[in-house]
């Protein structure tokens, strides 16, 4: 079976850079599954400046929501980058979908899947507990479905000021 590679750690630690770089050496043309959405000027120049740091070679695949699919659709194609399951899962809560049952799907999926797939996503619970109720739900969540990845994933990476420490 393909590995399942989940990468994650805390906002600007260097997790992106290097999941990118395990893709890569992964066979295979890698293909990129973005999650985030260019909701305003900001997040586009963040995407802007994803896409100029990973450069060229990547097949990119734009998905908020319907990331299932996006694996599916991709499966054979080679290696994929999954950055990241943080942003999805604020999609689906800020659209009113549940999340639960996305979560169910994707560990499905991504045992079933014939490539590789490089997912990162974000430690959020290792701050201050989050003052309103929808910060605090959405720590939760990330925190579960951290957990139910990990499960399912060949290898797990935590990333720490730029340097990667094997978990499992």
């Amino acid at each position: 079976m393909p590995p399942v590679i989940l990468v994650t750690g805390g906002a600007r630690s260097g997790k992106s850079s290097h999941a990118e770089a395990r893709t890569r050496a992964l066979p295979g043309a890698p293909v990129y599954i973005a999650t985030a959405r260019a909701s305003d000027d900001e997040m586009r120049a963040r995407i802007a400046r994803h896409i100029a740091d990973r450069g060229a070679g990547w097949d990119t695949v734009e998905e908020p929501f319907d990331l299932v699919g996006a694996l599916d659709r991709t499966d054979g194609r080679g290696p994929r980058l999954v950055d990241c399951l943080t942003l999805w899962l604020s999609n689906l809560m800020l659209d009113g979908r549940d999340w639960e049952p996305q979560a169910a799907a994707l560990t499905d999926a991504l045992t079933r899947q014939a490539s590789p797939v490089v997912l990162v996503s974000n430690e959020v619970g290792m701050g201050i507990v989050p003052d309103n109720a929808l910060a605090r739900d959405f720590r939760d969540a990330q925190g579960w479905l951290n957990q139910r990845v990990a499960q399912v994933a060949d290898q797990v990476e935590f990333v720490v000021s730029g340097l990667p420490l094997r978990v499992k």
